[in-house]
């Protein structure tokens, strides 16, 4: 069973002002983080890359303070010392992707498709074909984008059309997609008709109450009807908006969710490596470990 954590090196960036920022991930709090959940029994991390690496194929992407590809080889295997699993997110939506500069603007182009596989390829490697890659995927809609400067969307068949391209360029290297799952909730029967079973969900719900009275309750129904579509699952739940989610999170989805399919839990505070966020991003963690119990 996943016991997974998200962990922020970069991070979706949503304002052109904010990329330009020095990489804002102090090593004190990453390393404390990374103990936190090797005390606590997790045995994952996805790790949001973003704008956080020096990447070789594109190190024009990376902001003041990026890590190397050498020092984060070596993060890696320190995880893996703790038999924690590293597994990198890199975020594609049209929302969140300020990470990737300029080539954010060039959505859909021949130079898009190019840099985003050449990145895809050489994460691959930096992780040494890992499980899975998340691709995000996330909240590209209007509403996402309301207050940006440059609004970029995908809709329809052309939405299909880049989503499954990052599908095949991911799958031809051996990894297996992972993304957020909440397309679904405006585009919900296609969704399930069109979206391909090998394509592992993580729908997310981060508010309290897992009944129809939820004031969310929707959004919480995709994951029975994910489940009843065959598709395997990693719920996300998250302190962010109450401690109480996580919790929240696991006691539903092992009540209600096909033994089979549920491959674990992801936590997130969605807070960046910075000592302020410290007390959240701690709690995070322990909370997913006491919500999925030692050994479970």
């Amino acid at each position: 069973m996943i016991k997974a954590n998200l962990i922020h090196l970069g991070m979706n960036i949503n304002t052109a002002a904010q990329a330009k920022d020095p990489l804002a991930c102090v090593t004190e709090e990453w390393v404390r983080t990374v103990d936190r959940m090797a005390e606590r029994g997790l045995n994952m991390a996805v790790i949001e890359l973003a704008e956080g690496v020096m990447y070789e194929s594109h190190p024009e992407i990376a902001v003041k303070g990026a890590w190397s590809v050498a020092r984060l080889r070596g993060e890696l295997a320190r995880m893996r010392k703790f038999g924690i699993e590293p597994i990198p997110k890199l975020n594609f939506s049209a929302t969140h992707d300020e990470w990737l500069g300029g080539y954010g603007r060039m959505v859909s182009t021949p130079e898009y498709y190019k840099v985003c596989e050449d990145l895809i390829a050489e994460v691959c490697d930096i992780f040494d074909k890992p499980r899975f890659f998340h691709l995000g995927y996330d909240e590209e809609d209007v509403r996402c984008q309301d207050g940006h400067e440059f609004m970029v969307l995908r809709l329809g068949d052309h939405w299909w059309h880049d989503f499954l391209w990052f599908v095949k360029v991911v799958e031809k290297r051996g990894m297996r997609p992972w993304i957020w799952s909440d397309w679904m909730w405006e585009h919900h029967d296609e969704f399930l008709r069109r979206m391909p079973r090998s394509v592992l969900q993580s729908n997310w719900y981060y508010d309290e109450g897992f009944d129809e009275r939820a004031f969310r309750w929707p959004r919480i129904k995709c994951y029975l009807d994910l489940d009843k579509a065959g598709f395997d699952q990693i719920p996300c739940g998250s302190n962010y908006v109450t401690p109480a989610n996580i919790a929240g999170t696991v006691e539903f989805a092992r009540k209600k969710l096909s033994p089979e399919r549920l491959k674990g839990f992801l936590a997130t505070s969605w807070r960046r490596c910075l000592p302020e966020n410290r007390a959240a991003n701690l709690a995070a963690i322990d909370q997913l470990a006491d919500a999925m119990g030692k050994g479970a």
